[in-house]
């Protein structure tokens, strides 16, 4: 009698990094509901698995105070609780993101972008990562939000850090990233307040409802909402334009204005830019025939889930006008993400620029992956343009 090989979860491997999906694939198949000892949490590999667990926050919780640990009141925002403690100010944000003009937003960060990239024409090869993705991704955040743009290498330090500082489960010498770096955007984010805005989000709840809340409450909430708009958009334009020069004819395809909204959607599906997220049982209860205990971290990969085959078909193919894409790309649930309609908007304006380029840039190098686990962007991407 043969027993199934359990495949080792290493996320911070360098084979993992750059190619997560056959490790992925292995997990499904073999140990769907894997104990990783390093995080100590079980990792949730198949789509209904994931979509349940995101969805039931009853059961599982992003809210560790309800498990019997301390959250101090200045460090709350709203990703960090569950409904209905969340819901007021959630719903605030949300009615403020519908009332942005998103496509103008977008549609002048892509003007911008353009005007950098024709610079950058004569200059050689350069690195898509730093000279257009972060200002661009900068720059829609900060008009969404209504604040000043700060300066690019700045923020790319604060990123840097928080992002570093997510994966201190799997090597806690990553801690000392988190703290600096929480501080500087949580200083930004108070200046921002204390000068009375009137534009954007920003603007929006300091004259609504959420004015009425604890302030610190408030501009956590906002830091988190900055750090995950921004991140969002600087890892899925690199990943969206390496897949799509890999793959000239799907940009090619989606020229059609009827497939560009399915498009950007599986786009989304297939690059998942978040790897995954966390939540805590909040008693013991079962995922498949695993046991789950009270007070067990559990985490939900959308990378995985997302190429899942008994939900999506050809899984780790692009299908441009795949229909239904109930993909997980911005999670789920009740912490789904707030700006998730911004960041596809974004990148319709995105490919749209592309379909202006007399052609296509050119690999100048190979393209390398941030050493991070949680959120998964390339750190670099060389590219030349030819002329």
């Amino acid at each position: 009698m043969t027993t199934k090989a359990i495949p080792r979860y290493d996320p911070l491997d360098p084979a993992t990094i750059s190619d997560p999906y056959p490790v992925y694939a292995a997990l499904r198949e073999h140990a769907p509901v894997y104990w990783q000892e390093t995080m100590r949490s079980w990792v949730l590999t198949r789509y209904r698995d994931c979509r349940e667990v995101l969805r039931n926050h009853e059961v599982f919780a992003r809210d560790w105070r309800r498990v019997g640990s301390e959250v101090p009141d200045d460090r709350l925002q709203i990703q960090s609780q569950d409904p209905p403690e969340q819901a007021a100010l959630r719903r605030a944000l949300l009615d403020s993101v519908r009332h942005q003009d998103l496509e103008g937003i977008c549609r002048r960060a892509r003007s911008r972008l353009a005007a950098r990239f024709e610079e950058l024409a004569d200059g050689g090869e350069f690195d898509f990562m730093t000279e257009i993705a972060a200002p661009s991704a900068l720059e829609v955040t900060c008009e969404l939000l209504g604040v000043e743009t700060p300066a690019v290498g700045w923020y790319a330090d604060v990123f840097d850090g928080l992002t570093r500082g997510m994966d201190s489960g799997l090597e806690p010498a990553r801690r000392a990233f988190y703290e600096p770096a929480r501080l500087k955007l949580s200083a930004a984010m108070a200046s921002w307040f204390d000068s009375g805005r009137t534009r954007g989000i920003v603007g929006d709840l300091l004259r609504g409802p959420a004015a009425q809340m604890p302030a610190a409450y408030v501009q956590n909430t906002m830091s988190a909402m900055f750090n995950a708009g921004y991140s969002t958009a600087f890892s899925s334009t690199g990943s969206v334009l390496l897949v799509l020069m890999q793959r000239p004819g799907a940009l090619a395809r989606l020229r059609d204005p009827g497939l560009l909204d399915s498009g950007v959607d599986e786009l989304v599906r297939f690059v998942s830019p978040a790897v995954g997220t966390s939540r805590v049982a909040t008693r013991r209860t079962t995922i498949g025939d695993t046991t789950i205990e009270r007070g067990d971290l559990v985490v939900t990969l959308f990378a995985a889930a997302n190429r899942d085959p008994e939900e999506f078909p050809s899984p780790d193919q692009l299908v441009l006008d795949r229909s239904p894409n109930p993909h997980l790309g911005f999670g789920w649930g009740p912490h789904v993400c707030i700006g998730a309609q911004v960041a596809l908007v974004w990148l319709r304006e995105f490919v749209r620029w592309l379909h202006d380029l007399p052609s296509l840039p050119v690999l100048a190098g190979e393209p390398v992956y941030n050493d991070t686990a949680t959120l998964r962007n390339l750190r670099t991407l060389p590219l030349s343009l030819r002329r």
